[in-house]
């Protein structure tokens, strides 16, 4: 049995409020939701990383994020959603199992864009822009 809770939920070993699966991928109500009807979209094969996942895990879990999206316009009648993946340590990530978060948003509640989460935006020297893309490409 595997210590990932994020595994044990997908296997059923632990309860959740499934609201979603498909082959690859299995959604779930967040236990402590930043608002109501933010949904966990998780591969059921375990990657702690999103470069991690193979290509089809990946596939399998933006198709069942983008179905699990359109439920919470229509169902929940949020006119929006902030889909958001911590990637590591660095970046919050508490749960060492690639998780997407969707939270159903609405105007004027508050919380504002992911630029928020940032005091600053990076300040960046002339041409770095340049040097930054050709890392990123390779060229």
């Amino acid at each position: 049995m595997t210590t990932c809770i994020f595994c044990r939920i997908a296997a059923r070993e632990i309860p959740s409020e499934k609201v979603g699966e498909n082959d690859g991928a299995f959604a779930f109500l967040d236990i402590k939701p930043l608002t109501k009807g933010h949904v966990l979209v998780i591969p059921k094969q375990h990657a702690e990383r999103f470069a991690d996942m193979p290509r089809d895990s990946a596939l399998a879990v933006m198709e069942l994020a983008q179905e699990m999206v359109v439920r919470q316009s229509r169902r929940l009648g949020a006119p929006g959603v902030t889909i958001a993946v911590n990637d590591g340590r660095a970046a919050g990530q508490e749960v060492m199992h690639v998780h997407v978060h969707l939270v159903p948003r609405a105007e004027g509640d508050g919380h504002g864009p992911i630029h928020h989460l940032f005091q600053e935006h990076a300040k960046l020297k002339d041409g770095e822009l340049g040097e930054i893309r050709a890392k990123l490409t390779g060229k």
